[in-house]
């Protein structure tokens, strides 16, 4: 019998995916306890739906999330930092004060979309990642003065 799988199930498939099993395994196991429907003309439309909007709506989030992206994409962020001798910078700057300075400038972005490579700790510009989605990622610059 083949089945949509309504959630992920170990072993078998993930969420709509369309799969083959036993009729007694479908019926007794999968069906009963809400992992899944049986294949029909109305449920695979119904799928196709769902799939189709789930993808508009993907690309939609990934144009909005493009329109950010130009206009953070290569701008600088300075930050006004404490030194000592030899300009050796008290502590380091960190992804939620990235985050934070962003949303002085308007920009909702989550400390976990920054990613920084090397720990800011010294004065100069410094490169740091941010990802807004698996397919928008952009890099600004983060500049530490006196």
């Amino acid at each position: 019998m083949e089945v949509i799988l309504l959630k992920d199930v170990k072993g078998q498939g993930k969420k709509d995916e369309i799969i083959k099993v036993s009729d007694g395994y479908a019926r007794n196991y999968l069906i009963k306890n809400n992992l899944a429907v049986e294949v029909t003309k109305r449920s695979k439309e119904v799928l196709d739906r769902e799939l189709l909007n789930r993808h508009n709506k993907e690309e939609e989030l990934v144009k909005s999330l493009n329109e950010i992206k130009k206009k953070l994409e290569n701008k600088e962020i300075k930050f006004k930092v404490n030194t000592g001798k030899e300009d050796k910078v008290f502590g380091i700057v960190s992804t939620k004060q990235i985050s934070e300075k962003l949303k002085e400038l308007g920009y909702e972005i989550d400390k976990k979309q920054i990613k920084i490579d090397e720990s800011i700790k010294s004065l100069g510009t410094h490169e740091v990642t941010i990802v807004l989605h698996k397919r928008v990622e952009f890099k600004i610059r983060v500049v530490l003065v006196k």
